[in-house]
């Protein structure tokens, strides 16, 4: 879709855990449509020997690789019309760079594009090198949001008590917050064809882009299961978090848009769960003498949970722990010996994984706010038959599907409110 000669283009960026996105979004007359998009999985996850076998850590170079090969699909013709560029990515972790070091600028097939320099691995939100003894002892945030592991405050926290120093925290590193859709700088360069002197917004969190891009009704919440899983709600018009965190509670209330906030049971256990599962069952088979790919595994495992429609197997699927109760570890109950075949199993873990977001964020609560319907989206819903079945069973309202969620799309969005 090429848009008239008025239209406005925008490109929407998504720094994600798993894959980088980029949307083209065309601003009409009409409202705004994706034009185009592309996205790359970024196979970024790397070790490293200070973070240990708790650190969770990503290569910065292969993400901005991936977002340059994205960027180098997208149509020429479309790029050059670009005017904005919204940014957002996974939240909470933390990457370092030397001043004026940080990238260099080289030729690529279509031009100049710049590559990582001096730049540190992505601490990722996933890290858990904090334990909750060392959060415990860090100063109380002046916040109604809690610290956790994998927060980039706490992993410098966590740098500056490995290497002894006595220093206060390095406030200077911290960036400026201004207003979403509100302009960082300009590119200085022309960059896969778009051109030099682009406006450039501020970074924005993927997981309110990803709201924006879907959430049209107050009444309306939002299952979102990929990596993780989120349920969300948008909190009334003039709501105020409590001044002070309360590390217990499984509600985070998120700054959103225009002022509001989102009530968000944002959960560590979602597709990574299943994801765990499947790798278990082909170190078995592996371990037995045999070779099975694991996405034949996960197709399989899917066929047989959809011909065990009931279990009384219960899973309680917390093998990341949860920011609020980081101790608390998967286990699993009423083991019969007639429920132990892999579609019982199955079918179980994924009820687990619904009941658990419903049990920090209950289907009460969700009466009381006057939520008429509930938005499912997330690859791992939107591939999982049996996960989609669990949502309809337990939620007492209509489902839809298939208006995914998408924080590029999100961003874009964001910088046409902007303007």
């Amino acid at each position: 879709m090429e848009g008239g000669p008025d239209s406005v283009c925008v490109l929407g960026i998504d720094l994600g855990t798993t894959s980088v996105k980029a949307a083209l979004v065309v601003g009409t007359e009409q409202g705004q449509v994706v034009a185009e998009s592309c996205s790359r999985e970024t196979q970024a996850y790397t070790s490293s020997v200070e973070a240990g076998l708790q650190g969770m850590e990503q290569d910065s170079r292969r993400i901005i690789r991936a977002l340059n090969e994205c960027l180098a699909a997208l149509p020429q013709q479309q790029l050059q019309r670009v005017s904005h560029i919204g940014i957002a990515g996974q939240m909470h972790g933390i990457v370092f760079w030397k001043r004026d070091q940080g990238c260099k600028w080289t030729e690529g097939g279509t031009g100049p594009i710049f590559e990582p320099e001096e730049v540190s691995h992505l601490v990722t939100w996933q890290d858990g090198r904090c334990s909750p003894a060392f959060l415990s002892s860090l100063p109380l945030p002046q916040s109604h949001i809690s610290l956790a592991t994998g927060f980039g405050c706490a992993t410098i926290y966590w740098y500056l008590k490995k290497r002894l120093k006595k220093s206060g925290f390095p406030v200077h590193l911290l960036p400026e917050v201004g207003d979403p859709g509100s302009i960082a700088g300009r590119t200085i360069s022309a960059w896969h064809g778009i051109p030099k002197g682009t406006k450039v917004g501020i970074a924005l969190g993927d997981f309110q882009c990803s709201v924006y891009s879907c959430l049209t009704e107050r009444t309306d919440a939002i299952l979102n299961i990929s990596t993780s899983a989120q349920l969300t709600i948008s909190m009334p018009s003039g709501f105020q978090p409590p001044e002070t965190p309360d590390p217990s509670s499984a509600v985070s209330y998120f700054p959103y848009f225009d002022g509001d906030y989102l009530a968000v049971a944002a959960s560590l256990n979602g597709g990574n769960v299943l994801a765990t599962f499947v790798n278990m069952v082909a170190r078995w088979t592996e371990e037995l003498g045999f070779q099975i790919q694991e996405s034949a595994i996960y197709a399989k495992i899917i066929k047989a949970a959809l011909d065990q429609n009931d279990s009384h197997l219960s899973v309680h699927p917390t093998i990341f722990g949860e920011r609020h109760t980081p101790e608390q570890l998967a286990s699993v109950t009423s083991i019969a010996a007639s429920e132990l075949s892999l579609g019982h199993v199955t079918r179980a873990v994924c009820r687990g994984l619904i009941e658990n977001l419903c049990s920090m964020l209950p289907v009460q609560r969700l009466l009381e706010t006057g939520v008429r319907r509930v938005l499912g989206s997330g690859s791992a819903l939107a591939r999982n038959e049996v996960l989609r079945q669990e949502v309809e069973r337990i939620f007492p309202f209509p489902v839809v599907y298939g208006k995914d969620v998408d924080a590029a799309v999100g961003a874009a969005m964001v910088m046409f409110q902007g303007k």
